[in-house]
């Protein structure tokens, strides 16, 4: 049976950490779906979620096995619509571990089929987050070896 992972979040930007995330996923999984989401909790994106497609795409455009997509639902929900039994998440930290382990539990309450395995950042991404790499990026910082696309 195919193992298929969803990688959910509102990569805003898609950076080097997240790529290297579904790089590894790729070593355990048969397929894997960003989901950018739309998350309700921030109202206003910087980058525009059809450049993050596009740009995101390119990243992957020799590799079949990475699917982008745009939901806007329970991302239990949004796996049992791909019939995906994974989530893969990236830790940086403790802080982290807390906020991801709350968003997991409600998950496996919603999608009892719903498995979250959590990726420790390898450490030379650590450091980076979107939320820092927008705000570079903001005042004409140069964020280019943040990201694994141009922008």
């Amino acid at each position: 049976m195919k193992k298929t992972a969803i990688f959910p979040g509102s990569f805003d930007p898609y950076t080097m950490g997240h790529h290297d995330i579904v790089m590894r996923s790729l070593e355990i999984f048969d397929e894997v779906i960003i989901g950018i989401g739309y998350n309700s909790t921030k109202k206003n994106r910087y980058f525009d979620i059809d450049l993050m497609v596009k740009k995101i795409n390119s990243v992957y455009s020799s590799e079949p096995r990475v699917k982008v997509i745009v939901y806007n639902e329970l991302t239990s929900t949004l796996a049992k619509t791909h019939e995906a039994g994974f989530l893969v998440r990236g830790l940086r930290n403790t802080t982290d571990f807390e906020y991801e382990n709350t968003i997991s539990q409600m998950n496996r309450y919603l999608n009892e089929d719903l498995e979250t395995v959590f990726l420790i950042t390898s450490p030379q991404y650590a450091a980076i987050s979107s939320t820092v790499i927008r705000e570079v990026h903001r005042y004409g910082g140069n964020v280019s070896e943040f990201l694994p696309y141009e922008i």
